[in-house]
């Protein structure tokens, strides 16, 4: 099943940011700031093979959470560049561990963001590329009612039908102001390093291709580590 992160309320945001008064002035500024923000995200992102699909599973659950004074960093070096994330394991225990367990196992290497919508969030860790594959079992972490989705937060995606909390080794990475979603999953941790490199790869996602955010490139995680403990 695919898991997917439903838009919910960022589509009538970005429906009403395409809304305004008639002014050309304004629309000539607005298509050049557009066209300037393209041009850096391409020139970032260099064209790359993409690495062949890989079956899913094989993988199991970890016994044991981990340190809760300590202190995990995930950093995916991309064909991009290097993105550093700061692993909340108190909110998300469960999450946590399995997330960084994957990682260690390499469970990430060679594997892509299959799901780009601009101004919503990129979406990777499935080894298939297809947003139907994970780890081969799941956790689940209830996330606190108050939860926000802003910028820069990284969290689990999960299918319809799954719980609240419930997440696999699929990850999402926020990249509008607010993705306006109710609080249904788990919260991995936030990024501390290289938003520059989440932002340019947020740009290269097809917009006729709407919620499914079919990539206009292939972008890569070559490899996953985690640092502290």
């Amino acid at each position: 099943m695919r898991r997917r992160v439903l838009p919910l309320l960022c589509l009538p945001v970005l429906a009403l940011a395409a809304c305004g008064d008639d002014d050309s002035g304004d629309s000539a500024a607005q298509q050049k700031a557009a066209d300037t923000g393209a041009e850096r995200a391409s020139g970032g992102c260099p064209d790359v093979k993409q690495p062949a699909p890989r079956e899913d599973g094989g993988q199991s659950k970890p016994a044991e959470d981990l340190d809760p004074n300590g202190r995990y960093v995930l950093t995916l070096d991309t064909s991009c560049g290097s993105i550093e994330i700061r692993i909340d394991q108190k909110t998300a225990p469960k999450t946590a561990a399995s997330v960084v367990a994957l990682a260690r196992n390499g469970f990430y290497d060679k594997t892509i963001f299959h799901r780009i919508v601009p101004g919503f969030v990129i979406q990777g860790g499935d080894p298939t590329a297809s947003g139907t594959g994970g780890p081969g079992y799941s956790v689940r972490d209830q996330p606190p009612a108050d939860t926000q989705y802003v910028k820069g937060v990284v969290a689990m995606a999960k299918t319809e039908q799954e719980p609240p909390g419930t997440s696999g080794s699929q990850f999402y990475i926020v990249t509008g102001p607010d993705a306006g979603l109710p609080p249904d999953y788990a919260v991995l941790g936030k990024v501390v390093k290289g938003q520059d490199v989440v932002d340019e790869i947020g740009q290269l996602g097809d917009p006729a291709s709407g919620g499914a955010g079919t990539p206009t490139k292939a972008v890569v995680i070559e490899k996953a580590t985690v640092s502290g403990g």
